[in-house]
């Protein structure tokens, strides 16, 4: 098999994150890029030799290309994977898979039917500090679970929610969780597995004018296999982002991972144990006036690459991208069941 053929669907930010990550790789190639805006208003330049479609229908055409990397609004990410599979691709996409677990299982069926690699964007899973404590708890060294904090501040202001833009919209981006903060639900989902007995508050201190649902929660649970855990979230925070950590008490110590992008072993007291010294993470994404998580997407395109050449397995496959969204709309039903103000 020689490169793998990639097109990019979105040239926004994370859609030139991808394009670039494909052309570091040296057994990938960018073969074409789609967006429904003007080429010329995208600021793509850099890769005015790639072929440009102004349709998805268009491309999908387009027998040249391998995998269809979905980098557009949320709640266009499942219709378009569809699509994708429905033609014969591969598909890359971004979070959230989709904005229902109905949506996401439609697309795992036709990845099933299709015999076609679906990957979910779950760069987090890649930081030293994420596979550190990964092969903690799946080695048991903390002993049993007893209680894990999600802690997630970010700021998202007016520089972040354009008026006419998709983002803060109900049916383009979906929600906070959706948008900001899958990333480390995802995370919590892949060291504890599922939740439970979901209870939750939910606020909008300062997004009122600019988006349709709240900022900030404060939600608490039961895991599935033992122990409880909370998640305490806001995009109201001001002027620059907070912090992103996670603190886990068990029965043979304790862990913090902090930082703002949760990329820093703050505390590791565990029974018998010397913490290693870890790579250093990469640096966040920057979009300008505001921060998002860590640059990682390389290790998507790499992922993608060895898989398609059966060198390895999905890191992060379709079921586990549906569980997060599965996750986040069950908190969503606890909020809209008992409302925000």
């Amino acid at each position: 098999m020689g490169k793998i053929r990639f097109a990019v669907i979105g040239c926004g930010h994370i859609g030139k994150r991808h394009a670039e990550m494909i052309l570091r790789n040296d057994e990938a190639q960018l073969v074409a890029l789609c967006d429904i805006k003007e080429k010329g208003a995208l600021s793509i330049e850099a890769y005015d030799e790639v072929p440009f479609y102004s349709s998805m229908q268009d491309l999908l055409q387009d027998e040249e290309v391998d995998v269809i990397n979905i980098c557009t609004p949320n709640g266009l990410h499942s219709d378009q994977a569809s699509a994708a599979l429905d033609a014969g691709k591969h598909v890359v996409c971004e979070k959230p898979m989709g904005l229902s677990k109905a949506k996401c299982e439609s697309v795992i069926y036709k990845a099933l039917k299709a015999n076609k690699h679906f990957f979910c964007v779950m760069q987090n899973r890649y930081s030293p500090p994420s596979e550190w404590i990964k092969g903690v708890i799946d080695h048991g060294l903390l002993g049993d679970i007893f209680n894990v904090q999600l802690n997630c501040y970010w700021n998202r202001d007016d520089r972040y929610y354009k008026k006419g833009g998709w983002k803060g919209t109900a049916d383009l981006d979906g929600g906070t969780l959706f948008t900001q903060f899958s990333h480390f639900i995802d995370i919590m989902y892949w060291l504890f597995g599922d939740i439970t007995n979901i209870q939750g508050k939910f606020k909008d201190f300062t997004h009122t004018n600019s988006t349709d649902f709240e900022d900030s929660g404060l939600v608490s649970f039961d895991f599935v296999n033992g122990g409880m855990g909370c998640l305490n979230y806001s995009t109201a925070i001001w002027g620059m982002n907070l912090e992103s950590s996670m603190t886990i008490i068990g029965s043979k110590g304790s862990v913090k991972i902090g930082g703002q992008y949760m990329n820093e072993v703050e505390v590791c007291n565990i029974e018998g144990y010397e913490m290693p010294e870890l790579a250093p993470s990469n640096p966040a994404n920057d979009y300008g006036p505001y921060k998002g998580s860590a640059a990682n997407h390389h290790y998507i395109i790499e992922n993608v690459v060895d898989t398609l050449k059966e060198r390895t397995t999905a890191t992060t496959n379709a079921l586990e991208g549906l569980k997060v969204v599965e996750i986040i709309e069950r908190i969503y039903q606890v909020r809209d069941e008992y409302g925000h103000v």
